[in-house]
């Protein structure tokens, strides 16, 4: 991780998008653009918070322990996301980790500040507020789908998802470039079972799998699986 001098625009951010014109200065005055290498880990669940980040370019991947070897990724931060905010609270202990997937920036605001924010900004408060619903929401779904969803059904979720919110490259694949092991972390199965699976999805002539890259060549039909 190494500092870089101030290089975001102070309006793509969750927090410029919505904080006050006269609030910007301050922004611009207390926060710090850092940059990760691929791979490279932003912070570790169980470590105290120490302030909050904010995605300049790059893409986050935010995953926590799931038995004594496994991880499961909960969600994905791209340009203009937060992430860190999970750990808010009474404790204030990051219960997840946050890896960059691709050479990050990112801009960090420590928590005094980020508080501050939130009191002299009520849109930013307001709309700090929906996400965490909506984050509920989805971690919800997530579950109810590990409980009642076979696999297959949940790997297509997660490419139709992914394509989504990721959207496609000029020849049509995802634009999101995500190992099996990733996508197995994703749904919550094994790299055993989900490299079976995208297989048997490209034997069906419904996605193309090239090493990292995988289009999809029929949407609705896919669907159908999530359907059980």
């Amino acid at each position: 991780m190494k500092k870089k001098p101030n290089d975001c625009d102070l309006k793509s951010c969750f927090l410029c998008r919505q904080c006050l014109p006269e609030w910007l200065p301050a922004v611009q005055a207390n926060r710090k653009t850092l940059t990760f290498r691929k791979g490279e880990l932003i912070f570790r669940e169980g470590e105290p918070v120490r302030g909050i980040y904010f995605v300049y370019s790059g893409t986050v991947k935010v995953h926590k322990k799931w038995g004594t070897e496994k991880e499961l990724i909960l969600r994905f931060a791209q340009r203009g996301d937060i992430f860190g905010h999970r750990g808010l609270g009474q404790e204030a202990i990051y219960p997840i980790s946050a890896t960059a997937l691709e050479p990050l920036h990112a801009c960090f605001i420590d928590l005094e500040f980020f508080r501050a924010s939130l009191k002299v900004n009520q849109d930013f408060m307001y709309g700090l507020l929906l996400f965490f619903a909506d984050e509920l929401q989805e971690s919800e779904r997530k579950m109810r789908n590990l409980a009642h969803m076979q696999v297959k059904g949940r790997v297509v979720l997660a490419l139709l998802a992914l394509q989504e919110k990721f959207g496609r490259t000029p020849d049509g694949s995802i634009q999101m470039m995500l190992s099996r092991q990733d996508l197995a972390s994703l749904v919550g199965a094994t790299y055993e079972t989900v490299f079976r699976i995208i297989n048997e999805l490209a034997e069906e002539e419904l996605i193309v799998a090239a090493g990292k890259s995988i289009t999809i060549m029929d949407a609705d039909k896919l669907r159908v699986y999530t359907k059980e």
